[in-house]
């Protein structure tokens, strides 16, 4: 029987951090042990939409992590991350830990966990301005003078909400470990179908994040923006807007795929990268 052939990967990395140029030479070695690595890209700008790996290995942190997301496109590819960052909620793995899930990887024993995406558009008298698939979060940010502003909430069609607020911030459940966290938001658990829509220091004190359905279509208005109000999506800015333009954000047909090995689980991240307290024994 002829011996099955290793599965197909790509190293990702920031080569202009020579940490990460460093990281990479270390580890190939390791890589290539277990896997066929037909690809190495280091500046993120490639389109990896067409690629033929099958899997991809990031040296990084979270925001290495969302650049190859963009890279791939609606082309996703299961994504192993390894932590060469911070805090690193999808980059859980850690470098000394490579070699010992690497035959799990070959061996198809690990898992692949989908997440949503979703696709953003912004409109300006019927015209396209500006769009993204993102992973993370879209938001609307009250920008210079940095006076506070009124952001419209549309729910598919209906107006829910007027918030005043510094800016408003609708995050997928990855996404809900990042910015809307720092701004009180929930922790959603990563495979959860949901948006979760939280607002940067609301002026009154009854708007509080809320959860909703992923199939919603979300619309945002800011009918008198400050010069500098911005579109923002998985921290990049997209445009400035105007008192007439739209948001849009819809589901993805897109989805993040997440490679988890064994040893990660969701409740051990968030005790580890929070730094949660109490005793842990989610081994058993």
């Amino acid at each position: 029987m002829a011996a099955k052939r290793p599965p197909r990967v790509m190293i990702l990395a920031d080569g202009s951090r020579p940490a990460l140029r460093a990281a990479v030479d270390r580890l190939r070695p390791t890589i290539e042990q277990h896997l066929e690595v037909v690809e190495v890209s280091l500046d993120f700008l490639a389109d990896l939409s067409s690629s033929e790996a099958e899997l991809a290995i990031v040296l990084g942190g979270d925001g290495s992590i969302l650049r190859a997301a963009h890279q791939m496109g609606y082309e996703q590819k299961p994504v192993l991350g390894v932590n060469l960052g911070k805090l690193g909620f999808l980059a859980a793995l850690q470098p000394e830990q490579l070699a010992a899930v690497l035959p799990e990887i070959a061996s198809g024993e690990h898992r692949v966990v989908e997440h949503l995406m979703f696709e953003c558009t912004a409109m300006r008298r019927g015209r396209l301005l500006c769009e993204a698939l993102g992973l993370n979060e879209t938001a609307v940010l009250a920008g210079p003078p940095f006076n506070m502003i009124d952001v419209e909430l549309h729910v598919d069609g209906e107006l829910a909400t007027t918030y005043s607020c510094d800016g408003l911030i609708v995050s997928t459940p990855v996404g809900s470990t990042a910015h809307g966290l720092s701004v009180g938001g929930p922790i959603l658990r990563k495979s959860l179908q949901a948006f979760v829509i939280v607002p940067i220091s609301p002026h009154t004190l009854t708007h509080r994040p809320v959860v909703d359905s992923a199939d919603r279509t979300f619309e945002l208005a800011v009918p008198e923006p400050n010069e500098g109000t911005s579109l923002v999506v998985d921290g990049r800015v997209l445009c400035k807007l105007e008192s007439e333009d739209r948001v849009k954000i819809v589901r993805s047909r897109a989805t993040f795929q997440l490679v988890e090995v064994s040893g990660q689980t969701y409740y051990r991240t968030l005790h580890e990268k929070l730094g949660w307290g109490g005793q842990l024994n989610l081994g058993k």
